[in-house]
């Protein structure tokens, strides 16, 4: 509908003259009274042309060709124009849901353009906590709705699996093992302290023996304090790869690196959430990568040496200073090693690169920006979206959460206690660039107060519906009913119809806004306008036509509202 009212008012603007500028805007109303649709084009074309826009407006009015979808036009305030709609276009649009069905809302805006959506990436040193969560539900549900508007999406999960916190996560298993084999052991209060490390530690013994002395006295290391803790953590980690020698060590990292990337898949499988691939950093670095990086940058004379350590010259690109990529010990930074990994996201030939990072990486942004700016040539081939921090509630006091002290609220906690769909329901309903505070009482309430549930039940009560039809012995064709739909002449029933249409807009802002809770303001807002419908109608009366008409109009309620649920992955419930 709204493409062919776009079309009229193209061919209208174009008999006067008047290019149509992208700042014009067909939208649907929100006010009965002011139509089905309403355009800007007189008022942000009015200065340009120097005519009075309510003048403008009425003369693209005249100009419009005829047509039968639409009933009138109206000249309104200070020259929006108003299209009030013919009623069989809503009829049309309920015979488009039904008959597209799953495909309803989706689009080919896109097609041809590759991208790749990188989330989580969380280092593998324990399990995913709630603020993982908020990422996680944030990127699947940017995949689903950039692949309903046609991108190729490819969805990634970045492994932090080289660098010293693999370092000390082998420490930390093996120091356990020591002490579960008998060793007398001071562990260290920055090492890694869950649960989870001594249950690795108790099956590396599985891989082989690697009881082997510590080799230092505890009395000789620097202090376990806050000061001198991560010095006598490297002294450890040298300790252990003295004693160990270079193959054990990493025999060790691989055990807990391997445990710790499934026990991650099979919690994200679990939040309906899946990657296309899983990189890695340590095969970037060894695919060669970081040179490669490097002599791109070079290339394009972007790189300098100061201080024998080798500089990139990021301030060029709006980073509020340069970055060093190699020291002058020669060993490369963690953003050496980043860029590398872009360098070879790159070569893969994508389109499009999102990065969904947490907010503790802000300072991050600028520079990764700068470095595939340079590297492209493109400004906005990178576009980084910065996940804001999760409070979880409990009794109304906040859970703190530190993966190295094992006092986190796990990822695995939080569906166990709240479900899945509210998990991920809560996680979209505030903008991704907001603070979030997560109340678990809210989110296992069984009533309307509950944001999920209260969408939910939306669905649940039409699946009643036709069962209840079903247990009177009633009969329900929808290609019978798809030819009584004259008989919607309620303003509910118009008013419903006249937001489902609204439905693929919603898909298509939420997608190029990267915002999900657009979704969820248009599910809750359908919801509303059903429950209302559904407490002032009676849907199996005696009259069949009208019968068929309203349980027509309930099939398409549902089959947006499963649409749209599905693009949060969220389930549609038959029952509540």
């Amino acid at each position: 509908m709204k493409d062919s009212i776009q079309a009229l008012l193209a061919q209208a603007a174009a008999s006067l003259g008047i290019s149509v500028p992208d700042s014009a805007r067909l939208e649907a109303t929100r006010d009965k009274a002011h139509g089905d649709l309403a355009s800007n084009l007189a008022l942000v074309c009015a200065k340009a042309l120097g005519r009075p826009p309510r003048e403008l407006a009425q003369a693209l009015i005249d100009a419009l060709p005829a047509d039968p979808a639409v009933a009138r036009v109206e000249l309104a305030g200070p020259g929006f124009i108003n299209f009030f709609l013919a009623g069989d276009q809503y009829h049309q649009l309920l015979q488009r849901i039904v008959g597209e069905g799953e495909a309803y809302g989706r689009s080919d805006r896109h097609q041809g353009q590759r991208l790749l959506l990188e989330f989580v990436s969380a280092n593998p040193t324990g399990p995913l906590h709630v603020g993982h969560g908020r990422g996680a539900a944030y990127g699947d549900c940017l995949a689903r709705l950039l692949s309903a508007t046609g991108y190729a999406v490819t969805s990634e999960y970045y492994v932090n699996d080289a660098g010293r916190q693999m370092d000390i996560l082998a420490l930390s298993v093996w120091l356990r093992y020591l002490e579960q084999q008998g060793q007398d052991i001071v562990f260290p209060s920055r090492a890694y302290q869950g649960d989870y490390i001594r249950e690795s530690a108790a099956r590396l013994g599985d891989k082989g023996d690697f009881v082997r002395p510590l080799g230092v006295d505890a009395d000789t290391l620097p202090p376990d304090d806050a000061e001198q803790g991560d010095a006598r953590l490297d002294a450890l980690i040298s300790a252990a790869k003295a004693a160990l020698g270079a193959q054990d060590f990493a025999r060790v990292l691989d055990h807990v690196l391997a445990e710790q990337q499934a026990g991650i898949a099979a919690d994200l499988a679990a939040f309906r959430v899946n990657f296309d691939h899983w990189a890695s950093e340590r095969s970037v670095v060894e695919s060669g990568a970081v040179q490669r990086a490097l002599e791109q940058l070079a290339a394009g004379d972007h790189t300098y040496e100061q201080d024998g350590a080798l500089w990139f010259a990021s301030s060029r690109f709006g980073d509020d200073k340069d970055r060093v990529l190699l020291r002058a010990n020669g060993a490369a930074t963690y953003f050496c090693n980043d860029i590398a990994y872009h360098v070879d996201k790159l070569a893969r030939g994508f389109d499009r690169l999102i990065d969904v990072w947490g907010a503790d990486h802000h300072g991050y942004v600028k520079r990764m920006s700068a470095a595939v700016e340079a590297l492209t040539g493109q400004a906005d081939k990178l576009d980084v979206q910065l996940v804001q921090f999760v409070s979880l509630l409990r009794h109304g006091e906040k859970v703190s959460m530190s993966t190295r002290a094992g006092t986190y609220e796990t990822l695995e906690d939080l569906r166990e206690e709240v479900g899945v769909d509210a998990a991920r329901y809560f996680y979209v309903m505030r903008s991704h660039d907001q603070h979030l505070e997560f109340d678990l009482a809210l989110a296992t309430e069984k009533s309307n107060d509950n944001p999920v549930f209260y969408v939910q039940y939306a669905h649940a009560r039409i699946c009643s519906v036709f069962r209840q039809l079903a247990e009177k012995g009633l009969s329900f064709d929808s290609a019978v009913a798809a030819g009584q739909l004259e008989h919607l002449d309620q303003e509910a029933e118009r008013e419903l119809s006249k937001l489902l249409a609204r439905y693929p807009e919603a898909v298509l802002a939420a997608a190029g806004q990267l915002a999900p809770q657009i979704i969820v303001t248009y599910l809750r807002e359908l919801a509303e306008q059903y429950h209302r419908y559904y407490n002032g109608s009676t849907f199996l009366v005696d009259d069949a036509a009208l019968r068929g008409a309203r349980l027509y109009l309930n099939l398409a309620v549902q089959q947006v509202l499963r649409n749209g649920l599905n693009l949060l992955g969220v389930s549609a419930p038959q029952e509540m």
